[in-house]
């Protein structure tokens, strides 16, 4: 670490921007979405589609200004290390962590992505968010937990009935 400790001061401050540099870009894209007229100022009056919208051009513009040069960074920053000597790179095994993840993440973005269907499907896309009664969202998450078990249910049912049917022939 020693030897290097230029690369190594240059990686975490590339780090560091990259961090702030996103929140700017962020707040950025904020300001300009309101001024624009692309989403409503006051959240009460956004509706699905301007959520939506303005979540796909958030990650565009993070994609575009952030994503892009961090991507290149890293594939720098890649040959860098893959140039090093081996006696300069023994003790640091980068690719030998736990596999496991922290998860959790995947359920929600589906969970969100059905109700966007849901919105979709009753009519209700251009409809401001605020007035969306606790009835509706309530209702919304029984028809979507449904839908679940509908899809991922009665495949496990099939599935699990075919593997014990299997079992007990043995």
């Amino acid at each position: 670490m020693r030897r290097h400790r230029g690369v190594v001061a240059l990686l975490v401050l590339a780090g560091a921007l990259a961090f702030v540099g996103a929140i700017y870009v962020f707040l950025w894209f904020v300001s300009n979405a309101q001024s624009s007229g692309m989403v409503p100022t006051t959240l009460g009056l956004w509706t699905m589609a301007d959520l939506v919208s303005f979540i796909l051009h958030a990650v565009f513009w993070e994609l575009l200004l952030i994503g892009v040069p961090v991507a290149i960074a890293a594939a720098a920053a890649w040959q860098w290390w893959k140039r090093i000597s081996r006696e300069d790179s023994r003790g640091y095994d980068f690719g030998r962590g736990s596999r496991s993840t922290g998860g959790g993440g995947g359920l929600s973005l589906l969970f969100f992505i059905a109700f966007c269907i849901k919105v979709y499907i009753d009519g209700k896309w251009n409809v401001a968010i605020g007035s969306f009664t606790v009835n509706y969202v309530v209702g919304s998450m029984v028809t979507i937990l449904e839908w679940g078990l509908i899809i991922f249910g009665i495949p496990a049912v099939i599935a699990l009935t075919w593997w014990l049917n299997r079992e007990m022939k043995r």
